[in-house]
Formats: structure tokens, C-alpha cells, sequence
């Protein structure tokens, strides 16, 4: 705004003689200073608990800066009357011929991604009042290839190859999906220094997906539907309303708001519990400065669209209710560390609910056991940390699922729930380079026939953690042949073995054989728009007592294998704007793996592409 003063003085008549003052002449060196002795010392702590960022006592010496002769700025009473200022100071350059928007500019000042208010003007049929009133408009593009290769069961009834007379046949399929995201919101109050006051926000996904593989049975459930597939479908991600309470505001612009409708929700920092969209009610805000968050929250969860994961709003929800407490505190157990502690609790009532996914598969009781309905409550205590130690970054999640399966799949009886997790992930950044560690471990179910179920589920994981989804394991969904029907060991974009009929569909089960994960990793920013990233981590199952009931084996080993991945990412522009990814990750069997996934030619090494295209408006 100071370099635009100069042209707006341009635009005024000249001010009278009478009303331009000389500055009086700055005083001589010898001169006392008594400006100075009003001046308090610099304070270190410019908040109570917080240290002003690399502050070092003492101060160098004060730069003094004068400018000799300079004439005093006009006083308001100078300038004629019938001039006022311009109110809408968000197109005050474009008044002066700096900036020309375009629609088709993401880049600079657009009113459609919310840099300056809506004209309500040239938009009369919107139902808004007064001013301050912002639209923020975005596009995404996700393109995804994906060939892969994992144990694929070969078809009971038929098969696409007659030679095929093995327990697993070809292992190589692939995928191609296209998802569009459109998302448009309007909202009130100026969002430079606090929440809008209120926000309307509605985003859309519609995806389109094909999917080829070397099988019957694997996509659809009658054996004379082909081994490929072309669906589509449309979601709607979010729709809510969040309304701020201005009340509880202070001078440090902590607040209080409630959102209700479909809203992206994540229990922790790295999203290991329960990291999803749903329909909900969350109150939530910040008090001391910013330094304590809260959340209180219900969510109804709705139905899964089986092939493309959105949320189908046309069918009915479930009755699957989660609620949510949690209490963030910045700089606790000890300075540059936010911890976390939370409640949450799942309340599944699905006993009677048989449930068939769109390609013919049941989901609802998932297909083990004695086969029959199940219901349960869970309450999750836990403890999330991010922030640093040091040099060393750190972020961590410690939960201990207790509660009540109703119908334990192998007894019909009820069974206790008593299950725990931990993961930890440590980095180092050295210059453009970092280096992780990073371990994790769910607890297994060591008697499928007591009255105790302990091998740790989540409601909905989608974490970021060890590789994220470049992890051959993570991205992954490998089926579990031989010991329940349409039941994964693992599922897509989660690390926990749950032995679930679907992640999005499908119910929560603690009767499974846990996780360990032990792993390094780095990523090499090359250049600001190009960065490397390697992992590897060992993974085993926590126990195979499970497994081995279901599959009748009197041993299984556990060790699941080596997955390694490697990953290049491209952004042009060194935004988000513009973002392409390659990686490449492979699965070095283990002996437990191979046990149970052997397959012909021996089935030691399995291999995944990625080729990820994101273009966002």
C-alpha cells in the first residue's frame, strides 16, 4: 500500500500553503535524546510462555534513520470534502491499472479463490447481505495408473485359463482412475486473521475407474462376468455449515465455531484412527493464545460407494455411530511439542444389517467364522505427539482399544476387547535432506476361541506413516485365499492386518493377527520443484494364532517380508498447483507370506507402479 500512496497524491488537488508544515530539524548530534528514554528494552517474551524466535541479548546497536528537510503529510482537513476514500480496498490496484483478473488465473488476486469480496452488484441473485462476503471456487484433477502384481486367487467355478489349477493363478493387474473434485464455498468476514464468521461449503468427486485382472471372481461374484471392469460414480465429499461464534473471541483471535453436514474429520496427526469425511456435528476452537484446540464431535457414517470409496448419499447410513473428544496443548511435556489426548468411541450397531457390496460380494457380516451378525462397543484412549526434540522431529500415537464384541465370529459368545497400537516416526533434516525412522505395532489376537479379542482395528485409518501409500504394503489390498471369502488381510491405504470384507464397507475386527513395522526412509528435495524419497521397512504379524485357525495350519511364520519403494516427485510451478509422481515399490516375501500366499512359480517377489497426476485450480 505504501508504494501506491505516491500515484493516489497524483489524483488530489494541492493541498493550501497554510495547511503544509516544516518538520522541525532533527536535533544535533549533542542533542539530548529524550525520545529515547520512552522506549522500554526489548522483552524477550512477547507472549507469557514464548520466546521471541531466534532472539540472542544483546541487541546491536539502533540504526537511526533521518531524513532532513522532509515535509509533514497533509492533514485530513486539506483535502477537499467531496473526496471520501475507496471502501473496497481489495481492488484498489485494479482502480490503478496494476492488476487485470482473469478466471483463468490461479496464480494472482481472484476474487473466485477468495483473495478480495463478491461484487453484489453483478451477482444480485445470490441470497447475501452486506459486504465482506467470499466465494473460494477449486478444481482438482487426480489421474492414477497402476500396474501391480499380488496373489490373486484363481476362480472355484471357472477360470479365464484352463491350465490354471492351482490356489493362485497370474498375478498381474492393473488399474486406471480418474477422479474430478469440484468444491465451492461461501463464506463471511474477512479470513487474513481469523475464522469467517459463517461458511457455506459443498464439494463433489466423481471418479471413473477401470480395472483389468487375469480372473473371475475377483471383480464380481457370478463367474460369467468378465475379468475387467468400467464403473463410475459421483460423491459428495463435503457439504456442511460452520457458524462462528464471535463472542468468545479475543485479542488473540482464539474462537469457538460448530460445523454440521458432511465434514473431513482426522483423529490424530497422521490420521491411524480414524481420518474420513462423514456426516457430523463437531464443535471445536482454540482458547490461550492458540496454544489449546479442542474438538467434540458425532458422526453418523454413510455408505461407501464399493469401487471408488466416495460416500453415497442415496443410500441409507449405517448404524455405525462414532464420537469424538480430543484436547490439543501446544509445548507440552516439553517446549516445541504438541500433545494430543483422546477419547473416542464406536458404537456399532449392525447385527442384523447383511449388507452386499455392488459387485455381489457380501460385506456385512464379513464372510468367517460362524458367519453371523455382529455388533460391538469400542472406546479408544489415546495420545498423539507432534513437534520436535531438538533437532530431531517426532510425531507419535499410543491407543488402547477397550469394549465389547457382542457375537464373537469364532464362539457365538461375547467376547472383551482389549487391544493396543503405537507408532512412532522420528526425522532428521540435514540441509535439503531428511532421514526417518519409523516403527509401529498393533497387537494380534493370541486365542481365536477365548473371551477376549485382541488384535487392534481401526474405524476408518488413512495414515501417512512409513512411505504412506508408495508402500508396497500400504497401497496394497492382498486377499486372504483359503481362509475367508472376499476377506483382505490388509486394506487399501491402512497398514493394520484386520482381516476386514472392506475398509470402507466393512465392520471393525479384533480377532486378527496385529502388525509390526519396523522402518527407515529420507527424502532429497533436489530443487525446490523436485524431490527423491526412498523407504524400507520389515513387517511381520504380531501373532498367527488367527491364521492359523482359519486356515487350519498348525504354524505359520511371521514375518511377512521386506517392502521397499521409492518415489519421484515433480511440481513446476513449486506449488501444489501442478504435481506429478512416479514411484515404484516391491514386496520381498517373507516366510510367513510365502505360507500363505504361494503361488505358482513361487511368488517371492511382488511389484507395484504408481504414476499420479494432480492438477488443481
Amino acid at each position: 500500500m505504501a508504494a501506491l500512496l505516491p500515484a493516489l497524491l497524483l489524483l488530489q488537488p494541492a493541498p493550501p500553503p497554510e495547511a503544509v508544515q516544516p518538520l522541525p530539524a532533527p536535533p544535533g548530534e549533542d542533542a539530548p535524546k529524550d525520545w529515547e528514554q520512552d522506549i522500554p528494552p526489548v522483552d524477550p517474551d512477547i507472549i507469557e510462555g514464548r520466546q521471541r524466535p531466534g532472539y540472542t541479548a544483546p541487541l546491536p546497536e539502533r540504526i537511526e534513520q533521518r531524513n532532513d528537510g522532509a515535509v509533514r503529510a497533509p492533514p485530513p482537513e486539506a483535502f477537499p470534502t467531496d473526496q471520501l476514500p475507496i471502501p473496497d480496498r481489495w481492488r484498489l490496484i485494479e482502480s490503478l491499472g496494476l492488476v487485470k483478473e482473469s478466471l483463468f488465473d490461479p496464480y494472482n488476486q481472484n476474487t473466485y479463490k477468495g483473495d478480495r469480496p463478491i461484487n453484489r452488484a453483478k451477482v444480485p441473485w445470490l441470497p447475501i447481505k452486506e459486504d465482506d462476503w467470499f466465494v473460494v471456487a477449486n478444481l482438482i484433477s487426480d489421474s492414477v495408473y497402476e500396474p501391480r502384481t499380488f496373489p490373486i486367487p484363481v476362480g472355484v467355478q471357472t477360470t479365464e485359463d484352463p491350465d490354471r489349477i492351482d490356489v493362485f493363478g497370474n498375478d498381474f493387474s492393473q488399474v486406471f482412475s480418474q477422479t474430478f473434485i469440484a468444491g465451492f464455498a461461501l463464506l463471511k468476514g474477512s479470513t487474513t486473521f481469523k475464522p469467517p464468521s459463517i461458511e457455506y461449503r459443498v464439494t463433489l468427486a466423481y471418479n471413473v475407474n477401470y480395472v483389468d485382472v487375469p480372473e473371475r471372481r475377483v471383480l464380481f461374484v457370478e463367474p460369467s462376468r468378465p475379468s475387467h471392469r468400467l464403473d463410475q460414480f459421483l460423491g459428495v465429499q463435503e457439504a456442511f455449515v460452520d457458524y462462528h461464534f464471535s463472542q468468545f473471541d479475543n485479542d488473540r483471535f482464539d474462537f469457538i465455531s460448530i460445523r454440521a453436514g458432511i465434514q473431513p474429520f482426522q483423529s490424530d496427526f497422521r490420521g491411524f484412527l480414524f481420518n474420513d469425511q462423514q456426516l457430523g456435528v463437531r464443535l471445536f476452537g482454540s482458547r490461550d493464545n492458540n496454544r489449546f484446540q479442542f474438538n467434540l464431535g458425532a458422526f453418523w457414517r454413510l455408505e461407501k460407494d464399493t469401487n471408488s470409496g466416495l460416500n453415497a448419499i442415496l443410500r441409507s447410513p449405517r448404524d455405525d455411530f462414532v464420537f469424538v473428544a480430543n484436547a490439543y496443548r501446544q509445548d507440552f511435556l516439553i517446549p516445541a511439542l504438541t500433545s494430543q489426548i483422546t477419547v473416542v468411541y464406536n458404537m456399532n450397531r449392525e447385527a442384523d444389517d447383511i449388507q452386499i457390496d455392488t459387485n455381489g460380494f457380501p460385506v456385512r457380516p464379513a464372510l468367517l467364522g460362524t458367519l453371523r451378525g455382529r455388533e460391538y462397543d469400542v472406546v479408544y484412549l489415546g495420545y498423539n505427539m507432534d513437534g520436535r526434540v531438538g533437532r530431531v522431529n517426532l510425531t507419535g500415537s499410543f491407543y488402547w482399544a477397550l469394549g465389547e464384541d457382542r457375537n464373537s465370529f469364532f464362539t457365538d459368545r461375547p467376547a472383551n476387547i482389549n487391544a493396543q497400537f503405537a507408532a512412532v516416526e522420528a526425522s532428521y533434516d540435514r540441509n535439503w535432506m531428511r532421514f526417518r525412522l519409523s516403527g509401529a505395532y498393533a497387537s494380534g489376537d493370541s486365542d481365536p476361541y477365548d473371551d477376549t479379542e485382541g488384535g487392534f482395528d481401526a474405524i476408518f485409518e488413512n495414515p501417512v506413516f512409513a512411505g504412506a501409500d508408495t508402500s508396497y504394503w500400504i497401497r496394497q489390498t492382498i486377499p486372504f485365499a483359503g481362509g475367508g471369502r472376499a476377506i483382505a488381510v490388509n486394506g487399501r491405504n491402512g497398514i493394520l492386518n484386520s482381516l476386514r470384507s472392506s475398509k470402507e464397507q466393512g465392520q471393525s475386527n479384533f480377532n486378527n493377527p496385529g502388525l509390526i513395522l519396523a522402518g527407515v526412509g529420507a527424502d532429497f528435495d533436489l530443487t525446490p520443484q523436485f524431490r527423491l524419497s526412498a523407504n524400507a521397512n520389515h513387517l511381520w504379524f504380531e501373532n498367527t494364532a488367527t491364521l492359523q485357525v482359519l486356515r487350519n495350519e498348525g504354524s505359520i511364520p511371521r514375518e511377512i517380508g521386506f517392502d521397499l519403494s521409492a518415489a519421484a516427485i515433480w511440481r513446476p510451478k513449486a506449488n501444489q498447483n501442478l504435481v506429478f509422481r512416479l514411484s515404484a515399490a516391491t514386496l520381498l516375501a517373507g516366510n510367513g507370506f510365502r505360507d500363505l500366499f504361494t503361488a505358482r512359480g513361487g511368488g517371492q517377489e511382488f511389484v507395484s507402479i504408481l504414476a499420479n497426476v494432480v492438477l488443481t485450480y
